[in-house]
Formats: C-alpha cells, structure tokens, sequence
C-alpha cells in the first residue's frame, strides 16, 4: 500500500530544498542580514533530514513489503541494501555530471553530498533490519542506532584519530573544508530514526490503526521537541559542542519536528476528496530523486550563473515560486515520457517470451 502522505512529505522536502537552495545561490550580499533570510535559511535546512527521515521509513516499509510477498527476511533486505548501493553510485555519477556540465575540478568527484549519507545510511539499515527478527528487535536497534550516532557526534568532530585518515575520507564522518556538504555523524541517524517510523507503520495495516499511531507521532514528536530544546539550556557534557552543529540537542529537536510533519501530512491527507485531487506536492514527492538530480545545476551550475548573488531577496523568493512551477512541469513530463516508454516495452517483452 503506497501512502499517498508520505509522498506529500517528500514533495514538501522538494519545496524545502528548492527555498534553500535559491536563497543561498542567487540572492544578493546585501540581502542577507536580515531576519527573513535568516529564519529562512533555518527552515532550507530542514529540507535534508526530511528525505534522510523518509528514506529510513521506506526502508522499512519496502523490506516489510518484501517479505510479505514471500520473500525469506535475508532476501527482502538484500535487495533494499542493494537499492541503497544504486544511490550511493548515483551520488558519484551525479559529481561526475557536475563536473562536465559547469567545468567543475576533478577532486569534486570527492565531494560528500546528501546521496553519498542517504546510500550507505540504507544499506545499513537494510541490514540491521534483516538481522532482527521480530518488530521489537528492530525498533530497539533503529532506536540505539540512531541515539549512538546522534551522541557520538561530538566526541566525533572532536577527536585527533580521525585526522591521520584522507580528507575525502575523513569527510564521509565528519566535516573537512572543501569536501564535506553532509557527514555520517549525525546525518546518517536521521535514516535510523526514520526506519523506527517505518517499523510502526509497517504493522499499521489498517486505517483505524494507523490513526492512533499517527496520534501518536504527534505527541511523541512534540514531546521529543520540547525536551531537546529545554535540555540545549542545560551545560553540555561534551565540550566542543556546537548547537547548530554538532548538538544532540538539535538533532533531537529536529527529529521530534519531522516526525510531527509525518502526523500533520497524514491530517492533511485526510482532508475531503484528497484521493481525487491533484497534489502538486504528491507529484513532486513521487519523482523526489529526478528532481533532486536535474534541479542542482539548474540553481548553482554555470547555465544560471547570472543569477548568482545577483537578486534582491523579494525577487529571489519570485524566483522560487517560478521554479517550483517549471520543475512540476518537469515532473509531469517526466512521469508521463516513463510512461510512454513502459507502454511501448512492455508488448515487445511479452512477444519476445511468446
């Protein structure tokens, strides 16, 4: 059963990425003090930790899918761990199309983006999923999971041991200048905790269920929320510690917040005659991945580089919205080509084994 709200929680990532991402590439220097741009450059970083959080609950969701079809456990999650090595490839083959397209330097190939977190982060919790045998075992170990990589982030970016590993190494664990855009610690946790949501809602197998245990994402994720950010007022008990940064306060902040986003898409999806409307916001989220790979260039490569840091914050916030139309375009066409090309292969497969 696809649920049509997550696919609206994706598309809000989507929407989230593109304000992000316009806001820092194209406005102007001078634009940038005040407090709009400020709160707004707070909300694009939520756009990240929510595909990492969704890509944990399909994770979950798609093994379980797996092996209710018949599949043995070791089998549903090997071919999740297998779709988590696809994307880590596709983070490479994604720097190697930025490097020909804007001219970029080899050593970018290098570069540790959001793909190269998501890849391995669902390969491992594939895998951890596959060794559990039981719903308990795997929301106690996406739990630990999550809480070792949100809790030995400090000690992490903190450490002198790391530092004898290459910087293009290195960066897959914590930030190094130049190579580092997302780091295992604590980005992969999100993955984890997402798997956790997708154990639940995988056992939710009917409506009214599904009710209450969104019910309870609401309280839990509010619950969550409101402890993180009264315990970022308590003395740290790591002392390199940096609240925007590296602080499980703020990652425990962020998590409680994106998992109360899962509860409002699932209100919102209840809404009268949401199954017959269009949702810009659904179509987006369901070609999530096509978008993220065509719209990078498109804000940040040499094709727009007349618009970098070149627009007033009003019209850089015109440009989102013209954006965000032009990639719904995109996405529609890409659906409806994928489309076409299905119904052209799939007569000629079938002659071929007749």
């Amino acid at each position: 059963m696809r649920r049509g709200y997550l696919d609206w929680l994706r598309g809000l990532a989507v929407l989230i990425m593109f304000e992000g991402h316009i806001l820092d590439s194209w406005t102007r220097l001078d634009g940038r003090g005040s407090s709009i741009y400020g709160w707004a450059m707070i909300l694009g970083g939520f756009g990240a930790p929510l595909f990492l959080l969704l890509a944990g609950v399909s994770v979950a969701l798609s093994a379980g899918s797996k092996m209710r079809r018949g599949l043995h456990r070791k089998t549903a999650s090997g071919a999740v761990v297998r779709r988590g090595l696809e994307i880590f490839g596709l983070a490479f083959l994604f720097r190697v199309q930025a490097m020909v397209v804007s001219w970029g330097p080899w050593w970018s190939l290098l570069k540790v983006d959001i793909l190269n977190i998501m890849g391995p982060a669902i390969m491992a919790a594939a895998a951890l999923w596959g060794a559990m045998k039981t719903t308990r075992g795997r929301l106690v170990g996406f739990a630990l999971a999550t809480l070792a990589l949100t809790f030995l982030t400090p000690p992490v970016r903190a450490t002198s041991i790391l530092a004898v590993l290459p910087d293009a190494l290195e960066g897959y664990l914590r930030p190094r200048p130049g190579y580092t855009n997302f780091a295992v610690f604590p980005s992969a946790g999100f993955v984890f905790a997402g798997a956790f949501i997708g154990v639940l809602l995988d056992e939710a197998r009917s409506a009214p269920v599904e009710r209450r245990l969104n019910t309870w994402f609401a309280a839990g994720g509010a619950t969550l929320t409101l402890a993180a950010s009264a315990a970022a007022y308590l003395p740290s008990p790591f002392p390199n510690s940096e609240f925007w940064t590296s602080s499980p306060s703020y990652f425990l902040l962020r998590t409680g917040l994106l998992i109360v986003t899962v509860a409002v898409a699932y209100v919102w999806h209840l809404r009268p005659r949401a199954e017959r409307t269009f949702s810009p916001l659904q179509q987006l989220g369901r070609t999530s991945l096509f978008i993220y790979w065509i719209h990078i260039e498109l804000i940040y490569g040499l094709i727009v580089k007349p618009l970098h840091k070149s627009l007033t914050l009003g019209q850089a916030w015109i440009g989102v919205l013209v954006f965000t139309l032009l990639m719904l375009m995109a996405s529609l066409l890409k659906e409806r080509v994928a489309a076409a090309w299905k119904a052209r292969v799939r007569p000629a497969m079938e002659n071929g084994k007749g």
